[in-house]
């Protein structure tokens, strides 16, 4: 979302891709401290949390990379789930990404089951 622009069009920076992390654990953030956008359940002693879901669609490719989300998710209340999505549709490479620096993303990929 970081690089859309205002017409809704996609203009990938890869000189910005800090800047969009950040901005991205930055909206995550917002959005579990707002309890006014949560909707509330009372039914079994639920909390604000319980009903509330954050989706974060990253390219996280090592367990360190989330812990900034895990802290979030601690000091919120938040459980994380991990969701792996594989490419086995032969999707296509929309950053231009060199296939080295993909390669290397694949080597150091972590899964902790």
């Amino acid at each position: 979302m970081y690089f859309e622009n205002a017409t809704g069009g996609y203009e990938w920076d890869a000189s910005k891709i800090k800047d969009a992390h950040a901005w991205c654990k930055s909206q995550v953030s917002s959005g579990m401290s707002e309890e006014t956008s949560y909707i509330w359940f009372p039914a079994k002693g639920a909390t604000f949390h319980d009903w509330s879901k954050i989706f974060v669609a990253n390219t996280f490719t090592q367990e360190l990379e989330m812990e900034g989300y895990y802290e979030l998710a601690a000091q919120y209340g938040y459980m994380v789930v991990s969701l792996i999505c594989e490419n086995r549709h032969g999707g296509t490479n929309l950053h231009n990404v060199p296939e080295e620096k993909i390669r290397q993303m694949e080597e150091r990929f972590q899964i902790k089951l």
